[in-house]
């Protein structure tokens, strides 16, 4: 099975071509640039290097969030245009997911909390153990998340919001904290691997059934609810 991934929820971004569960190749975005100004030109660089023609690939993933309402709604759009031109499987998954995975093969035996640096000083995070989810995305000042760490033994962090705040991590939990390497790992390729295991376990979502994980509400809501209380 060949998968098309892309992850737009990073501040680089990334994608990848798996084929059944190893990664050919895994792009990282272009620094500096939006994901829009790249796309879906990154996707077809991927498959000309490869010289793989887009009708050989067998399914599509995305990265559903949490992360930016913007590279959001731009990687989902670029995924489901292609899944329904190929007439092709499409796979939504969060990349908390993702970086937990990622974190799994580092520590299998201890909590994995990813976090996702969610500006305005607060973070996209949960927590999971075994491949478990323990606790669901929420977004949150990072001293609250880790007051609920407190009582457990070690905690792998991982993804970038872990290293914007690496310091109070290591203040609130000590030597209980581990940090993942690299603390923010491309993502493409890991999404295009959970993508594959969805299909193999007999789901065929179709690109329409896609929707973006929103954590926090956006800045377009926020704003009408406080005309609406004016």
């Amino acid at each position: 099975m060949l998968v098309l991934a892309l992850d737009t929820t990073t501040r680089t971004g990334s994608c990848a071509l798996a084929r059944d569960g190893h990664v050919i190749r895994e792009l990282a975005g272009v620094p500096g640039q939006s994901h829009a100004e790249h796309l879906p030109g990154d996707l077809m660089r991927l498959l000309d290097q490869e010289e793989i023609a887009l009708a050989s690939v067998d399914a599509f993933a995305t990265a559903t969030g949490p992360g930016s309402f913007t590279g959001m709604r731009v990687g989902i759009a670029t995924m489901q245009g292609l899944a329904f031109a190929m007439e092709k499987p499409l796979v939504g998954v969060s990349g908390l997911d993702a970086l937990a995975r990622i974190g799994l093969a580092q520590a299998p035996h201890v909590a994995v909390a990813t976090w996702v640096d969610a500006w305005r000083g607060e973070v996209y995070a949960a927590l999971y153990h075994g491949g478990r989810e323990l606790e669901s995305p929420t977004v949150e000042h990072p001293a609250t998340v880790l007051e609920r760490h407190r009582q457990r033994g070690q905690v792998l962090f991982i993804g970038d919001g872990a290293g914007t705040f690496e310091r109070l991590i290591r203040e609130a939990l000590g030597d209980r904290a581990v940090m993942a390497a690299p603390l923010s790992p491309l993502l493409a390729g890991t999404i295009a691997h959970i993508a594959r295991d969805v299909i193999l376990a007999g789901s065929h979502p179709t690109a329409d059934a896609v929707r973006p994980l929103y954590v926090r509400r956006t800045d377009a809501e926020l704003a009408r609810d406080g005309r609406t209380r004016q």
